[in-house]
């Protein structure tokens, strides 16, 4: 089975692919928006590049693809669709038999997250292109939380604009976990949630940091207008604290405070949970600490 993976030079892309590479009954294409060194994949991984603005490049590499895992694109949300416009194209006009697509737990025109936004349109244009579907509905990740993480251990208090939100977090390997197992199977044409074990709000987050990396950590309530003040005045650039802010928006809607077992139900194994996600992190720092010292 020759399968396609987009945004293959990124965390979630990249894990993907080792996973899909280590079993011998599949052909595995990395597509990237550049050329990529041989080493930075394993060795049997085609790569090929093409941009998601680059309809002609997509179809190219689509060719002959039975199965695409689909990773978004990323940046403002309007250029974001029409990335993913591009790319169920190219899957239409090549035949692709199955599309296994990375969407969200918030994947809702209605939600005020921006990519909740892009994520509905999406999934509504691949049920309308006739392609067959199955979609990785993920939570947000521990691993794009931990910037403010790492922030709140550092300062002894996390302060956010999520009110009581609650957001079920999950390791970025369970979503590219899910994704090859979707990638592996038939069709569903449905969404599969993707969550963490459990769902938190900020202070239960804050608890369990504090827990695994032994600092207190205390969660604040900030107005949204302040949080927005606050993080333009450190230079980050518009569109991204415009995107943040957004975000906890939909936090605050509690549209992240969902638990499901279809993790479970795909590869066989339980989610991991946040203090077990820390954990490894810190033994991983010190291995790497220890290995420079030597």
């Amino acid at each position: 089975m020759r399968i396609a993976v987009t945004g293959a030079a990124g965390g979630l892309g990249g894990r993907v692919v080792q996973l899909l590479a280590a079993r011998h009954d599949v052909d595995v294409v990395a597509v990237t928006r550049r050329r990529l060194p041989a080493e930075a994949l394993p060795s049997q991984v085609e790569i090929a590049v093409a941009d998601y603005a680059d309809p002609p490049a997509l179809r190219a590499v689509l060719k002959g693809v039975a199965t695409l895992v689909f990773v978004s694109s990323d940046g403002p949300d309007a250029r974001m669709l029409l990335h993913h416009r591009n790319v169920i194209a190219a899957a239409k006009d090549q035949r692709v038999g199955h599309v296994a697509a990375l969407s969200s737990l918030d994947a809702d025109t209605a939600s005020p997250f921006c990519y909740a936004v892009v994520n509905g349109l999406t999934e509504d244009l691949l049920r309308s292109s006739g392609v067959p579907y199955s979609f990785a509905r993920a939570s947000l990740y521990i691993e794009f939380f931990q910037h403010w993480l790492t922030e709140a251990r550092t300062a002894g208090l996390l302060r956010l604009p999520a009110a009581d939100g609650r957001i079920s977090l999950v390791a970025r390997d369970d979503v590219a976990r899910a994704l090859a197992a979707l990638a592996l199977s038939e069709p569903t044409w449905r969404h599969h949630d993707i969550t963490g074990p459990e769902s938190a709000d900020m202070t239960g987050i804050a608890s369990a940091v504090a827990k695994t990396w032994g600092a207190p950590v205390a969660y604040e309530d900030i107005p949204p207008d302040t949080y927005h003040a606050e993080t333009a005045a450190t230079g980050l650039d518009p569109w991204w604290v415009y995107a943040f802010a957004s975000m906890f928006a939909s936090v605050r809607e509690q549209r992240w405070d969902r638990v499901c077992n279809d993790y479970t139900r795909l590869t066989g194994r339980p989610p991991r949970t946040l203090c077990d996600t820390l954990a490894t992190q810190v033994r991983e720092t010190e291995r790497t600490n220890l290995s420079t010292r030597q």
